[in-house]
C-alpha cells in the first residue's frame, strides 16, 4: 500500500491545487478519462479510478458479465491483456477472475490490483458525491444496461451516469436502460456532420455522442432541445490541444480523451490566457 501511495503521489497531490483553484475560475467542461488515467495508472481499476475522482474527474469504464452472471469492469473480452491470466470473461467466473492480478502488467507498484465488479466502481462513485463528474459506462456485453442502472440507482449514482458504447447505437439498448428507470441518461451517435439531425431527434436519447469537431450552432441546437453533447473519438482522445479548445468554444458539455490532466491544463489556460501559470 506504501508502494502504490508513492507512485500515484504526484498525481493525487494535484487534486489539491485543482480543489483550491475552482472556485475562482469559471464552470469547465466535464472531463472523462478514457479507462481512467490509464497512463498513470492500471486501466480499469479502482485504484485509478479513486484517483479521477480525488481529481474531480470523471471517467468511462467498460461492462462484461461473467459466466456466473456477474459485472465486471474489464475492456477486452478476454483477460488476456490486462491481467496474469488467459480466456474469455465470459467463460470465467467472477472467483476465477478475482485470482487474477490486473496491475502488475501496468507496474509491478500495482501488483495484486484486482479487476473490480461493477458494483465496487458504483459504490467508489458514491464515496464522491460532492464532486461534479460525469461517469461514461461503455456497454461492451449484451443485455446488461438495465442492470448496471438498476444498480446504480440503488447506489444513488445513477444521475451521475451516462451509458455509452451499445446504448449509442441501439435503440432496442436504450428502451432497456430506460425501462429499468426512466432517470438513467443514455446517448445516440453522430458519426458526421450528415448524421447530426438523427442524432438529435433520436428517441429515449438524453445527449447527442459526437465523433466529429460540430460547429457551435449544432451544440446550440442540442442545449435548445434540452439534451447535452458527449464527444469522443480521433478528434479529441489525442494530445490535440486546438480540438480541444474548438470543444470549449463550442460549449460542448462533456470530452473523453486520454489525456484528461493535459486537458484540463489546456481548458483552463484558454479561460485565463492572460493569467501567467
Amino acid at each position: 500500500m506504501t508502494e502504490l501511495f508513492r507512485f500515484l503521489l504526484p498525481v493525487l497531490c494535484l487534486a489539491v491545487v485543482y480543489a483550491n483553484c475552482s472556485a475562482a475560475e469559471p464552470p469547465q467542461r466535464l472531463i472523462v478519462a478514457h479507462r481512467g488515467l490509464l497512463h498513470h495508472a492500471p486501466e480499469n481499476t479502482l485504484a485509478n479510478f479513486r484517483a479521477c475522482l480525488e481529481l474531480r474527474l470523471g471517467f468511462e469504464f467498460d461492462v462484461e458479465r461473467t459466466k456466473d452472471g456477474h459485472l465486471v469492469c474489464i475492456h477486452d473480452s478476454t483477460v488476456d491483456r490486462t491481467t496474469n491470466g488467459t480466456g474469455k470473461v465470459a467463460e470465467l467466473t467472477l472467483e476465477e477472475i478475482r485470482r487474477l492480478d490486473a496491475g502488475s502488467w501496468f507496474h509491478s507498484r500495482f501488483a495484486r490490483e484486482k479487476v473490480p465488479t461493477v458494483e465496487e466502481v458504483l459504490k467508489l462513485v458514491a464515496e464522491y458525491r460532492q464532486h461534479d463528474v460525469l461517469i461514461a459506462v461503455d456497454l461492451k456485453a449484451e443485455h446488461v444496461g438495465s442492470d448496471v442502472a438498476r444498480l446504480a440507482d440503488k447506489h444513488d449514482v445513477l444521475h451521475r451516469l451516462l451509458f455509452i458504447g451499445k446504448t449509442i447505437s441501439e435503440l432496442g439498448v436504450r428502451e432497456q436502460i430506460k425501462r429499468a428507470s426512466a432517470k438513467a441518461h443514455t446517448a445516440a451517435v453522430a458519426n458526421n456532420a450528415e448524421e447530426f439531425g438523427a442524432a438529435l431527434a433520436a428517441s429515449k436519447a438524453d445527449w447527442v455522442y459526437v465523433r466529429y469537431l460540430p460547429p457551435r450552432e449544432q451544440v446550440e441546437a442540442v442545449h435548445r432541445s434540452g439534451k447535452r453533447v458527449f464527444i469522443a473519438g480521433s478528434t479529441v482522445s489525442g494530445k490535440l490541444p486546438k480540438n480541444w479548445q474548438h470543444t470549449a468554444r463550442a460549449g460542448i458539455d462533456a470530452i473523453l480523451t486520454d489525456y484528461p490532466l493535459e486537458l484540463r491544463m489546456t481548458l483552463r489556460q484558454a479561460a485565463s490566457p492572460t493569467k501567467r501559470r
